[in-house]
């Protein structure tokens, strides 16, 4: 068993379970994870992967200034819906960067599976900016790319690796439901503002 899975797979399952509890913690111990998983990516032939995990450091800075000072006056980022923009926004991106990504792959590396490589990518990286933003929608992303990355590491070897994307699927479905009890609770009027608006 290699060593960098057995980390990637507890810093990585750690980080998904502290983020489904909206704890900011998540983005020190992701980007601990980025660094394991950009070796163990490069190793496998996982060029775009490996290049992701470059990417999902900055986008962990990011987001960790988002949670503790994206919200209502500079305060704490709360759970919301995505706007009505991002989703065709997002559609979008993922099939452009999908296309931009398998055509760099199978053109100047060696990978054996630029299209795959390439569209869980491009998914992660709109996955991240979502939850980054604390959009709810973000977990539906990431459960449809963890499905497909589980079936990709099988397919290279890395059954750890596989196993860990298979309980990832798990922890963001906790994920979800935890997430549309806070954005439910957020919507909700405040127990002030319904006496407000009481008449008299």
């Amino acid at each position: 068993m290699d060593v960098l899975e057995v980390v990637g797979f507890v810093t990585g399952a750690l980080c998904v379970w502290l983020a489904a509890r909206e704890n900011i913690a998540t983005f020190p111990i992701g980007i601990a994870n980025n660094v394991v998983f950009a070796v163990l990516f490069v190793g496998s032939g996982l060029y775009a992967g490996a290049a992701l995990q470059a990417v999902y450091l900055v986008l962990g800075v990011l987001g960790w200034w988002w949670w503790a000072r994206g919200g209502a006056d500079r305060g704490r980022l709360e759970v919301r819906t995505a706007p009505r923009w991002a989703w065709p926004a997002a559609v979008a991106a993922t099939a452009a960067g999908t296309a931009v990504l398998t055509l760099v792959l199978g053109s100047w590396t060696d990978s054996t599976v630029p299209f795959w490589d390439g569209l869980t990518t491009a998914l992660s990286l709109v996955a991240q900016l979502m939850l980054n933003r604390k959009w709810l929608g973000s977990w539906y992303v990431w459960i449809v790319t963890d499905v497909v990355l589980v079936g990709l590491y099988v397919s290279l070897g890395l059954h750890l690796t596989a196993v860990l994307y298979a309980l990832f699927v798990g922890l963001c479905v906790h994920g979800l439901r935890t997430w549309r009890r806070a954005a439910a609770r957020a919507a909700a009027p405040s127990p002030a503002a319904v006496a407000v608006g009481e008449p008299a």
